[in-house]
């Protein structure tokens, strides 16, 4: 048996954002980003130990304060602050306000985590254009392209075993092809949908995917120039020992060293059910590819060839060449795929490694069957670019003075994932009741405020709560806490949550509760401490 993992799941999500009614020469992004982050940290940081999380009221300021703070300084990454309220996370990157989701081991969990993610961001978008001048707004889209040749990521994390990350990028070519083909053709459900071409990409009306035009290589490390379709980026993020799941079948309990699968493809999805599939599906994929169940005819000749021509056809009829000489529609080859998963799946693999695997086979097959028909009614309230385009299309109706080309028309694209509830036309849709939900609304409205169970993020979130101002520095797999030791001398002791999938709540919840102060927590939960003792001697002899 090969070894094994739940598929743990991760995002980081860039957003546009700018100032509107400001002009600056080099842009408002960072202005804006700046405001946004100031805001989320004032409202979902060292809330209550162990009691519900609630957005904070900041500090009193002037409601109407000139411009956003300034910050001179311009690192592509900027401000992380990890988040009390739910554990995780938002910095700031290349001027993008960028959103990270707590790990979480069920698809179904992403969906609600993502948005409640978008829930936080939002309610710091309201308090920042409170603090500004009247005639200017900050806005936010949930995109991943501007339309001036900027792209902007949204990308998922995978927990794999570190066989199945060297056989990717290090051992087996074949494994790495299967999956940039998987991505690739993945685009019929994942894809936001964006009028027009960028990057140099031969012009087009509408298309799939808002990051397609960008990728132009199939496998590297960067992920802002020369895109690859599959990130190799080896950044575990988990330590480096061996992670025992908590529970699974015989091979999934087994202790294995785990990696990181950093995934730059995917576009952001507002849709629940695009959102779904998207870190579902892949979660079914990844582990065939653990278990090294690679079927060599599902490889496409050319992924990056694929991707435009798939991309740049709404219709779906363009074929794409694999290895083995057929041509295939995108949609044709994603059944090529499930027809695998489901064998996978009758053998009982997904058990254990996958929560509600059942489920989002079934919802993947129904998809699928209604893309092939072409049943757009029903594919509307489940796949972003499908609802766009039946949006703009009924613009182009009632108006013929416009036409695909026509700015109002890129307008709309942009509204569609604006985060202002008042503006954003996913929203409306929403609250139509047109979109059809996977998760409810106080799953999501949960996870703004608490952090999941089942994972770290659990310990870190409660730990960040009972730790305060000694919280000293954050990472996802690790908490350093300084406080002030004998003769004023500082204490760093460190917390290792190298193993994504222990310190849950059962795990840690009993030792936290009875602890009577944060020495007693991090005692009872193994951090380690420096040679105290030795300190003030060492002080002392420098004079």
């Amino acid at each position: 048996m090969r070894e094994v993992l739940p598929k743990l799941c991760g995002a980081d999500i860039e957003l546009g954002n700018f100032i509107l009614g400001l002009q600056r020469p080099n842009g408002t992004g960072e202005l804006a980003s700046r405001a946004l982050l100031r805001e989320i940290h004032a409202r979902y940081s060292n809330s209550d130990p162990l009691e519900p999380s609630n957005p904070r009221t900041p500090k009193p300021s002037s409601p109407r304060a000139p411009e956003p703070f300034l910050c001179r300084s311009n690192p592509q990454d900027w401000g992380r602050k990890f988040l009390s309220s739910n554990g995780g996370c938002a910095y700031i990157d290349l001027d993008h306000l960028e959103l990270c989701i707590p790990e979480v081991i069920s698809a179904y969990d992403h969906v609600a985590a993502w948005h409640a993610m978008l829930r936080i961001a939002r309610d710091a978008l309201r308090a920042a254009n409170a603090r500004l001048r009247d005639g200017m707004s900050i806005q936010v889209l949930v995109n991943n392209s501007d339309g001036r040749g900027n792209a902007y990521g949204s990308h998922l994390n995978f927990l794999v075993s570190r066989r199945a990350w060297d056989n990717l990028f290090e051992r087996k070519m074949h494994h790495l092809l299967y999956l940039a083909s998987y991505q690739v053709s993945s685009i019929v459900f994942t894809g936001q949908g964006k009028v027009g071409a960028e990057n140099g990409a031969p012009p087009v009306a509408f298309q799939l995917s808002q990051r397609a035009d960008f990728f132009e290589t199939l496998t590297g490390m960067q992920t802002t120039f020369r895109r690859p379709i599959v990130n190799s980026r080896d950044e575990p993020l988990c330590g480096h020992g061996r992670i025992t799941p908590a529970a699974g079948p015989p091979a999934a309990g087994a202790p294995t060293v785990g990696a990181r699968l950093h995934c730059i493809f995917f576009d952001n999805t507002l849709c629940q059910v695009a959102s779904l599939l998207k870190v579902g599906v892949m979660q079914l994929i990844l582990t065939l590819l653990e278990a090294e169940r690679v079927n060599p005819d599902l490889i496409l000749d050319d992924p990056v060839d694929a991707v435009w021509r798939w991309s740049h056809d709404p219709v779906l009829r363009a074929r794409a060449r694999t290895v083995a000489g057929r041509r295939l529609t995108a949609v044709e080859m994603q059944l090529l795929f499930l027809e695998e998963a489901q064998r996978f799946a009758a053998e009982g693999r997904y058990d254990g490694i996958v929560p509600r695997a059942g489920e989002i086979l079934a919802l993947w097959e129904d998809t699928l069957l209604k893309l092939k028909a072409g049943d757009v009614s029903a594919l509307a309230s489940r796949l972003d670019w499908v609802l766009k385009f039946r949006i703009l299309q009924r613009v182009l109706l009632k108006r013929s003075d416009l036409t695909w080309a026509s700015p109002e028309i890129k307008h709309l694209d942009h509204l569609y994932g604006s985060l202002d509830e008042e503006n954003g036309l996913y929203w409306a849709y929403e609250k139509l009741g047109v979109t059809e939900q996977v998760v409810p609304a106080a799953r999501i409205e949960h996870f703004v405020h608490e952090p999941p169970e089942d994972t770290r993020a659990w310990t870190r979130a409660m730990m960040l709560r009972m730790g305060g101002q000694a919280v000293h520095d954050v990472d996802w797999d690790r908490i350093k806490f300084r406080q002030t030791g004998r003769r004023y001398w500082p204490v760093v002791r460190t917390l290792h949550l190298a193993n994504p999938l222990e310190f849950t709540r059962a795990a840690t919840e009993n030792a936290i509760r009875k602890a009577t102060s944060l020495d007693e927590i991090l005692d009872e939960l193994e951090a380690s401490e420096p040679d105290v003792d030795a300190m003030p001697t060492l002080y002392d002899a420098r004079g």
